[in-house]
């Protein structure tokens, strides 16, 4: 039995995405190509592989007993064919990474553009996500996050900042109407603006001096997701509605203008900054390498 490669592999981009349109928008194939791909494959082989309905696409038994095994082979196929991308000249190829909102805003602008620059046949897909994800599993080369959310069996490189801090600050005018906090533990007087992460956690604040550690959990009249909804939390502090608690870099251009005060610095908390990590059980595909070789450059001559 013949079966086209490009087949399943557009079996695996509507499977993982859950939508024909989700997995057009990542694998770059439209919708109607991935449909008839799907569809030839469950003609050939004489066996639905997806359920469809107008909201959702989920594997059929027989779909998810052959994903399970099609993701391992598949991910072969292309490191098989990747050693050939060795020869050339410059490394070709599509490069998908998985990393934070905060990372895709205040990291990668500084690494991007002279990346795509030096190594023009690499296609750079960035799938900004601040749920921790199995790389892999997610059809990702890589992943960037922080220490503390790395697994033991990844290889882990620094990228971007080494240092970075949490600040607190708030508009001139809510702290002359609500006072100055001097103490951490002044902020559960205040109305502070929140974050909540996907999974519905709320993290605390963290505030250090002196070897003394202070965490708490403020309220306040606005909880956002800490990814793509941040602007409007900078937007309510902005607009004097209380205390906001972020990274130092998205609230720079405010503090710099005066728009933010600056609140309890000397506590703001210092942490280390991202690593890029990947599984270091299988060989390291071209773009990949070439994406690593330009951070270590850039790391070296920053």
């Amino acid at each position: 039995m013949q079966i086209d490669l490009e087949d399943l592999k557009a079996l695996v981009a509507v499977a993982r995405a859950k939508g024909f349109r989700e997995g057009a928008r990542s694998s770059g194939i439209s919708a109607s190509s991935l449909s008839e791909a799907v569809r030839r494959l469950e003609t050939r082989l004489g066996v639905r592989l997806l359920n469809r309905t107008t909201r959702s696409v989920a594997p059929t038994e027989a779909g998810a007993r052959l994903l399970e095994r099609l993701g391992p082979a598949l991910r072969e196929v292309d490191a098989a064919l990747d050693v050939v991308n060795g020869f050339r000249e410059r490394p070709a190829g599509t490069l998908r990474l998985n990393v934070p909102v905060s990372v895709a805003r205040l990291v990668l602008p500084g690494i991007v553009p002279g990346f795509l620059a030096a190594y023009p046949e690499i296609r750079l897909e960035i799938i900004a996500d601040d749920a921790f994800v199995d790389v892999l599993a997610s059809g990702c080369d890589a992943g960037i996050r922080y220490g503390e959310r790395l697994e033991q069996d990844m290889i882990a490189v620094p990228i971007g900042p080494r240092q970075q801090r949490f600040a607190t600050a708030a508009a001139p005018a809510y702290l002359d109407a609500r006072g100055r906090p001097r103490h951490p533990q002044d902020l559960l007087d205040h109305a502070c603006l929140r974050g909540r992460f996907s999974s519905g956690a709320m993290a605390p604040w963290e505030f250090e001096q002196g070897g003394e550690t202070v965490r708490i959990e403020p309220s306040g009249p606005l909880v956002v997701s800490p990814g793509g909804a941040v602007d409007l939390a900078i937007a309510a502090a902005l607009g004097g509605l209380g205390i906001i608690h972020l990274f130092e870099e998205w609230l720079a251009p405010h503090l710099a203008s005066g728009a933010l005060e600056p609140v309890l610095e000397p506590w703001w908390e210092s942490f280390s900054g991202p690593f890029l990590y990947y599984p270091g059980r299988r060989l390291v595909p071209a773009p990949l390498r070439a994406f690593l070789d330009h951070i270590k450059t850039a790391t070296r001559s920053g």
